[in-house]
């Protein structure tokens, strides 16, 4: 009888507790009246009619935000209403990062952001974003927040190794009049603090290695369209394959999808190159022929990687033999 009543008392202590690590109603509502000013501020720092107007809007938001998340508990408000604003979890939910743009009138673009930790008691811890990337002469940099590569971040992919989360950061930089960038690091956490970029890229698998890199950035034409994410069916990250419209492979703002498919794979802490994802791409470095292809043939639902191609044709082979055995 004793022990049920210590159980009971413990589950409802426990519940307490749980319940008090939540936004209560006079929170949510306050945050709600907060998010009307911010969601038009983010839309002013979008979409205002000069770069003047952008500023000051953007001035106004960072203060305002900060602000607002001082709330306790703000980390469960999704400040969903704020489609200017891109809100990126991790599985673990230990933190979330805010990144918006401002574009100049000269067609290049600054970005701003903070990370916002999911703490126990509710208070506010936050990291503000400085973006380093126009002073930075190295894009292949390990920094923290005071020398953060500026993007727009759409998502992030968690990884563990050795007792040690890592948390794969996917961005967009709409860059300049004549290209953009999609851009892949690593996030990391040491004595609290968040670290961005580290030697997790390998090219060690290449048939002609490189050297490893801190960052992964693919930079192509304007208005081209190229993939760079984590593809959760596969897990492994898959991104476009880009070349030269105009063989020149000295632009950037020349590139161009060309149908292939290269990728990287997570092993012993490390995000690893593969050069050859799907299938039934063309040849690397080809130009996509003037006829479609017949799509009738192309699976990206569930797509090979050159492993499963080269089981699949060993199976054919022992099929072959075990049926000249009977014959």
């Amino acid at each position: 009888m004793v022990k049920n009543i210590f159980l009971l008392l413990l589950l409802v202590i426990s519940g307490s507790c749980l319940q008090a690590q939540r936004l209560n109603p006079a929170g949510y509502a306050q945050l709600q009246q907060q998010q009307d000013s911010l969601q038009y501020l983010s839309q002013q720092t979008f979409g205002g009619k000069d770069e003047d107007t952008r500023q000051k809007a953007c001035d106004r938001l960072i203060p305002a935000l900060v602000h607002a998340l001082k709330t306790p508990y703000s980390f469960y408000f999704p400040f969903d209403s704020l489609k200017t604003v891109s809100t990126q979890y991790p599985k673990d939910s230990t933190f979330r990062i805010f990144t918006w743009a401002l574009e100049k009138d000269n067609g290049f673009y600054r970005h701003y952001g903070a990370i916002q930790m999911n703490t126990k008691d509710g208070q506010l811890k936050l990291f503000p974003l400085f973006d380093n990337s126009d002073y930075a002469a190295n894009v292949d940099t390990v920094g923290d927040n005071k020398a953060w590569f500026g993007c727009l971040y759409y998502n992030i992919s968690q990884q563990h190794f050795f007792n040690q989360e890592y948390y794969t950061l996917f961005g967009w930089d709409a860059n300049n009049l004549r290209s953009q960038k999609k851009i892949m690091e690593m996030l990391r956490f040491k004595n609290g603090r968040p670290i961005f970029g580290g030697p997790f890229f390998s090219f060690a698998e290449d048939s002609v290695p490189k050297r490893t890199q801190n960052r992964f950035i693919i930079e192509y034409k304007k208005d081209a369209s190229a993939t760079l994410n984590y593809n959760a069916e596969m897990d492994m990250v898959v991104y476009d394959h880009l070349i030269s419209q105009t063989d020149e492979p000295g632009k950037k703002y020349t590139y161009v999808p060309d149908m292939d498919y290269e990728g990287f794979k997570w092993k012993a802490g490390k995000w690893v190159h593969v050069n050859k994802v799907f299938n039934d791409a063309l040849p690397q470095g080809k130009v996509p022929v003037q006829q479609p292809l017949d799509q009738r043939k192309k699976n990206i639902m569930h797509p090979q990687t050159e492993e499963d191609m080269e089981a699949e044709k060993k199976a054919k082979q022992e099929q072959q033999k075990a049926a000249r055995k009977k014959g």
